[in-house]
């Protein structure tokens, strides 16, 4: 018995630093992290032609089409001033892809976050708070582990990291694109290093924010315990 429960609160520990990287992610599918990314002064202009206020107008309808319920035709109806479509064929489906993705972790997410609520609730009933503490320290250091092997990947190639996720989430070479192609000039390279670099600090503060509040009441629960 005694092992489950240890199995289970492990399996609370590894939940809540999904919890944490999936809060992060979602933190960077909002307008205000476009508006922030594209004003950079490092951020590579379009050599093809998109203005700050073309990235901005037509990025917010990608990030718009892979939170909400509507079909492919959002993105489909898109043009150029010349009528041409904005996303060929290809982009379009890999536009699919990614949202079934995305909509996965977001049910990952909210399941998750249940989960976790429920965990609470169930030791605070028990008047065991300190398992509480104990999930929120192992799933912090958990974090900060995972981030920074993350960041070091990064460090060595960031193209390789890059690779090695869409090989894994999506099939064959469906995610590779030209240069000249919408997807690539609205998302380059730059955008998605900054982006793991964000979920990376972001995640890092929640950490730290689970540690501290777990040390802070861990401390009080002795003191209480002592009195």
């Amino acid at each position: 018995m005694t092992f489950i429960r240890n199995v289970l609160h492990w399996l609370l520990s590894i939940l809540f630093m999904l919890l944490i990287l999936l809060t992060s992610i979602r933190m960077l599918l909002t307008p205000l992290f476009l508006e922030i990314e594209y004003n950079k002064p490092a951020f590579p202009p379009d050599t093809y032609g998109f203005s700050t206020e073309d990235r901005l107008y037509y990025a917010r309808y990608a990030v718009d089409y892979l939170l909400n319920a509507e079909d492919i035709n959002n993105l489909a109806d898109l043009t150029f001033e010349n009528g041409d479509q904005l996303f060929i064929e290809r982009e379009l489906s890999h536009m699919i892809d990614v949202k079934m993705l995305v909509q996965l972790m977001l049910k990952v997410w909210y399941a998750i976050f249940l989960i976790i609520v429920l965990a609470i609730l169930i030791f605070i009933l028990r008047n065991n708070s300190t398992k509480i503490y104990i999930f929120l320290q192992r799933g912090g250091f958990l974090t900060l582990g995972f981030i920074g092997f993350i960041l070091i990947s990064l460090g060595i190639s960031f193209s390789a990291l890059f690779t090695g996720f869409h090989r894994i989430f999506f099939e064959g070479d469906t995610w590779i694109f030209l240069y000249s192609d919408s997807l690539i000039r609205l998302f380059p390279m730059k955008f998605w290093q900054d982006a793991f670099i964000l979920i990376g600090v972001i995640s890092i503060l929640l950490s730290c924010a689970a540690l501290l509040i777990s040390r802070i009441a861990s401390r009080k629960l002795s003191r209480k315990d002592l009195s």
